[in-house]
Order: C-alpha cells, then sequence, then structure tokens
C-alpha cells in the first residue's frame, strides 16, 4: 500500500499524521497531611522541613560546628564531611546523601558568610516512613576523601531520626506531580513518577543566566558583557512568588515565570564562568579561590531552581565552557588559572561536583552537562562524567556532553556504549544540519547498546543562532552589522526543531546567537523569540496530546524516498500502528506502506497553528 501525500508544509499521523503539517497514521485494528510546610525537631540539634510529600524537597538542617566560607583552619567546604543516609522503611531506595555547609540558614536573606547551619536535601520517591542517619566527621581534606577516612565529629555524628511521608498533592507541570526524571535506557527521559516520556522545549540563552545583578557576590568584569536585571521581566512576578532580602529575584522569577507560560520547559546556564565570554558567574566566595564557595550566592540561585521546577522547568547545568575546561588553548598548551585541575579530576573539580550536587542534586529534572564545546581528552571527560555519577545519589540523572560541529566525530564514538557514564549528546551544529546529526548520534548510540538521549542544544552559525521575532527591537532579517541572516524563524521551526524531533532527537534549546537583539551574552528579554516558543510548544503538546509513542519510534525517512536524510521530507514511525511524515515545504511525498499490516486512517496537523 503507498499513499500519495500533497499540502504546503504539513504533517500526516495509521493514524497517518502528514505535515509540513507533521504526518502520523494508526492502526485500525480488530500518610495523609495537610498541604502545610511541615518543621519536625529541631531533636539534638537536627530538624527536617518542607512539604513530607513524595517528590517534594525536603530538608534536613543540623545545627553542627560553628564556621566560616572564608576560614582555612578549618575549611568548611573540604575539612569537615556530612553525609546523610536516607532509607524507606522498606529497605528501597537508600540514598547516601552528601550535606553541605549553609551558614546561618539563612544566609539568601542575610548574607552570612558564616554560622553554624549544615544542610542535606532529600526528594523522596515513595511514601511512608524514611529514616535518616548523619555521617559527620573532620580532617584535612577529608570532604573527598574515601569513605573510612575522618574524625567523628561529636556530638553531631551519628545523630538519626525519622520522618513520615504523605502522596503529593501537586499538578503538571510541577515536576513533583511526575517524579524525577531519569536515564532508562532509551533516546528519551522517563518521569519515575508518571511513567511519562519527556521532550525538551528550552532556552539556551543567555548563557550567562546567573550573572544576574539580584545576586551577591556577581560582578561584571567585561564592560561589554554587564549583569543582567531582566528588567523586562519583572512584570511577570505574581504575589506569593519568591524573592530574597525583600523584593530582589523578581526579574529572574518572572522571566522563569514567562517562560513556563509559553510551554518552554527547560533553561540552560553556566555556574562557573570565570575567564569565559562572560567572565562574571563563579559559585565561590571570590572568582579564583575554588575551594571556598559562597553560601548566601548559592541559597539565592537555589530559590530561583526550586521555582522553575515548580513550573515545570529542567535545569541544565552546563558545568564549564570551553575556554577554562583544560590548558589547551589555540592548539597550544598554556597555563589556565580559571580552569579546574588543568581538566583533571582533582580535588577542585571533585569539590565543585560535591558542592553542586549537596545543593542542587535533589532536583527532579536536570542534566549534568560536562562542558560546552568540550576540549578535554576522552579520559578527562570519562574521569569526570564518571565522578558526577557516582557523587550524585540519585543514579538517573542524565550525564552529556557538547562540543564542538566539526568535533563530533573526534568526541563522541569514544564516549559511547554500555561501559560509559554518558546518558547523551547536546548537540550543536548549524540550524539545516540538525536532522542529519541528530539522527548520526541516535543511531550510533543504539548500535553501540546504550541509546542515547540526543537534545539539539545549540544552532549555528554562531553569531546568529535563532534570530528573534519580525519586528522585535526593529528586526527585519538583518544582523547588528547590518548583513542579511539568510533564514528566518520559520526555517528553524521547519528544519531546525521538527527536523531534530522527526530524527528521534529528545528535544531542542534555542540559542540566541551574538549578532542578534537579545543576544547569547546580553539577552534579558525572552520575549524576543516569542513566537518560536509558541511553534515549539505546538510541536511538543503535538506529540504529548495525540498519543504519539515517541519512545517507541525510529526515523524512517526511505519510506517517504529521503534514504540520503536530506531536509526534503522527514518520516517517523513506529510500524504498523503510528507513521509521522513532516513536508517542510509541501509539495508531494509518497508514503510506501507495502510492508505494513492493517488499515490506516489519514490526520492532518498544523504545525504553525496547532
Amino acid at each position: 500500500m503507498k499513499r500519495n501525500c500533497r499540502g504546503e508544509e504539513r504533517m500526516m499521523t495509521q493514524r497517518v499524521f502528514v505535515s509540513a503539517y507533521v504526518l502520523t497514521m494508526a492502526a485500525l485494528c480488530g500518610v495523609a497531611l495537610d498541604g502545610a510546610q511541615r518543621e519536625t525537631g529541631p531533636a539534638d540539634g537536627v530538624s527536617s522541613t518542607g512539604e513530607l510529600r513524595q517528590w517534594h524537597k525536603v530538608t534536613l538542617t543540623l545545627n553542627g560546628p560553628q564556621a566560616d566560607e572564608l576560614s582555612s583552619a578549618p575549611n568548611p567546604f573540604m575539612d569537615y564531611r556530612m553525609m546523610v543516609t536516607f532509607a524507606h522503611e522498606s529497605g528501597t531506595p537508600t540514598y547516601r546523601v552528601p550535606g553541605y555547609f549553609a551558614g546561618d540558614g539563612d544566609a539568601a536573606n542575610s548574607s552570612a558568610t558564616s554560622g553554624n547551619t549544615w544542610r542535606a536535601h532529600l526528594a523522596p520517591d515513595r511514601t511512608g516512613r524514611w529514616t535518616y542517619r548523619i555521617s559527620f566527621v573532620s580532617g584535612r581534606g577529608v570532604a573527598l576523601a574515601a569513605a573510612s577516612e575522618g574524625q567523628r565529629v561529636a556530638p553531631f555524628d551519628g545523630r538519626s531520626g525519622t520522618f513520615q511521608v504523605g502522596a503529593t498533592d501537586k499538578k503538571s507541570p510541577d515536576f513533583r506531580a511526575r517524579g524525577r526524571l531519569q536515564y532508562t535506557g532509551k533516546h528519551y527521559l522517563q518521569f519515575a513518577g508518571s511513567g511519562e516520556y519527556f521532550l525538551k522545549l528550552g532556552a539556551d540563552s543567555p548563557e550567562t543566566l546567573l550573572a544576574y545583578a539580584d545576586f551577591d557576590g556577581t560582578v561584571a568584569l567585561k564592560p561589554a558583557v554587564p549583569l543582567h536585571t531582566f528588567a523586562p521581566h519583572v512584570q511577570d512576578w505574581r504575589t506569593g512568588d519568591p524573592t530574597w532580602k525583600g523584593d530582589k529575584g523578581k526579574g529572574l522569577i518572572g522571566a522563569v515565570n514567562y517562560l513556563a507560560s509559553k510551554g518552554v520547559n527547560a533553561i540552560s546556564f553556566l555556574p562557573y564562568n570565570a575567564g569565559g565570554d562572560g567572565d562574571n558567574v563563579w559559585p565561590f566566595a571570590a572568582r579564583d579561590d575554588k575551594f571556598h564557595y559562597d553560601v548566601s550566592k548559592l541559597d539565592q540561585w537555589q530559590i530561583v531552581f526550586d521555582h522553575a521546577q515548580q513550573k515545570g522547568i529542567y535545569l541544565h547545568f552546563k558545568l564549564q565552557e570551553n575556554e577554562i575546561d583544560d590548558h589547551f588553548r589555540g592548539g597550544k598548551t598554556v597555563a589556565i588559572q580559571e580552569s579546574l585541575d588543568a581538566g583533571e579530576t582533582g580535588p577542585e573539580r571533585r569539590l565543585y561536583i560535591r558542592e553542586l550536587v549537596a545543593r542542587f542534586g535533589y532536583a527532579l529534572a536536570l542534566n549534568w552537562n560536562i562542558g560546552e564545546e568540550n576540549t578535554q581528552s576522552s579520559e578527562q571527560q570519562l574521569a569526570m562524567a564518571i565522578n558526577l555519577r557516582d557523587t550524585d545519589p540519585y543514579g538517573g540523572h542524565h550525564i552529556v556532553i557538547h562540543t564542538y560541529p566539526n568535533e563530533q566525530e573526534k568526541v563522541y564514538p569514544s564516549l559511547l556504549g554500555k561501559q560509559s557514564p554518558f546518558t547523551g549528546a547536546s548537540l550543536q551544529m548549524n540550524w539545516n544540519a540538525v536532522h542529519e546529526r541528530t539522527l548520526r548520534w541516535v543511531l550510533a548510540s543504539a548500535q553501540a547498546n546504550k541509546p542515547w538521549v540526543v537534545a539539539n542544544d545549540e544552532q549555528g552559525p554562531a553569531g546568529l543562532g535563532v534570530p528573534p521575532d519580525p519586528g522585535y527591537a526593529g528586526f527585519a532579517g538583518k544582523d547588528v552589522k547590518g548583513a542579511d541572516v539568510g533564514y528566518t524563524l520559520h526555517d528553524i521551526r521547519k528544519h531546525t526543531l521538527w527536523g531534530h524531533l522527526m530524527a528521534g532527537g529528545a528535544g531542542v534549546e534555542y540559542y540566541f546567537g551574538y549578532g542578534l537583539a537579545d543576544n547569547d551574552l546580553v539577552a534579558e528579554n525572552f520575549r524576543s523569540r516569542d513566537k518560536s516558543w509558541d511553534y515549539g510548544r505546538i510541536a511538543v503538546d503535538f506529540f504529548h496530546s495525540q498519543k504519539i509513542p515517541f519512545w517507541e519510534m525510529t526515523n524512517a525517512n526511505a519510506l517517504v524516498g529521503n534514504a540520503k536524510h536530506d531536509n526534503s521530507r522527514y518520516c517517523f514511525a513506529k510500524a504498523n500502528e503510528v507513521y509521522l511524515v513532516y513536508l517542510p515545504s509541501g509539495n508531494t511525498a509518497t508514503l510506501d506502506l507495502s510492508k505494513a499490516a492493517g488499515q490506516f486512517s489519514v490526520e492532518w496537523f498544523d504545525p504553525r497553528n496547532g
């Protein structure tokens, strides 16, 4: 059976949906708690706070030894090690979670650098009774030492207790309604609670998202890269939304609200870019002090991250950028003081990973990206990813790597396979190469017996990326130098967004370039790409609302005469059940169903308007 499809941009679904509109085909064949914030204790100087519900953030706070973030005798980040073992009453699961120094316990508001508050977080998988036991030891460098090392610190070490967890009362898109987003051996991440699979629509820019004027200890060192205020998004802040130190945070919290309202479900950021393009974000108490962390700044980050998770926005941690990932630059070995351990996984890098995991690893939906345009050796990349995997107590968080478009064939092959800690790729390439490159790594990873979750997180050319909406800030198809961009947001929709999804990609993040309005370093207004967010939401909603089993589907371009995998037409299918055909420019296509069983109905979908 062959079926002809004609039209302008259509999608067809046996259900067969056709699109440029999209084409799909579907076979026709014969302890109860109220929702209040809860606190238990403090018994023996230990308290648990948060909503004691499944998947909600539970914070265990210990009144421990007095410390200061700048102290070196002892250093609270290196010379103490707090670990908390959380266990469900059934015996499964058990998590050994790193704790951290939290200043006075309210550092986000007080800007305190000292105190006796130590914390660990859990997002419990199951309802019922949980127990905790605290290990608290001291010794020079003990935070990174073997578990058996360290001198017991009395009376804190060995303290234990219980708390009761009830069912969540949240609704989607709040991740607390869906559970932890995990790698499960497929090309798509899956929520542990609801079982649903995730398609990403994210903002890759600005990479300097955390260079925000309302965060403590955050300064701009480059005149051309000022701190963000996100002033256009103050209007999007709502009564009841979080702030800190009075009314700080409204711009960034409002930006999160706006993105969530558009259906965007991911944000990307660098927690450390000293020496990089922005040179305005670091988690340390001082830019060049890699062994002392800024407890108030990190508390403020946590407020934003928690709000994002509640709005259904995934956190993409890009842990370092190209300029500082090792001691290699411009084809030469040079000393780069901002680099962590010269690219090795030594004490600087291990502490950095430990602090981020301790403070943010409870988040339900995140990925760890070991670096943007990463140039470490494969041995260094693997060592860092293994340390991430082993430090993160939850085990299922997604670990990816980003590299230059022309270095994918050099970097990715050695990281494939069952023994690799990597679970996916964060792809960068020109906007019109997305389909072919996505398909390349979806297929290669499957052939290596560990399917990767492959995302398109940066679109070239580097100076342009995804253009603003026509008319935004006077945008008329030209860059800041007056040159024609040469493509439009509709080309992005057709060949980046849909090209990626029809190759089996797990989702996109949009990069804003550096030669357009609201670019990758200085973007203040996410409304600059308002229409592109709409087109992305329409695409993601299509797969979910039409109950397309995308996690069971593979690319089938040959069925529409596109064995070369060019951009003329795309097919994505589950044999004998669902066939999606996308026609970017309309025209005519033939879908070959000669080997398919059953009868088929044809439905059409409009990817511009839904």
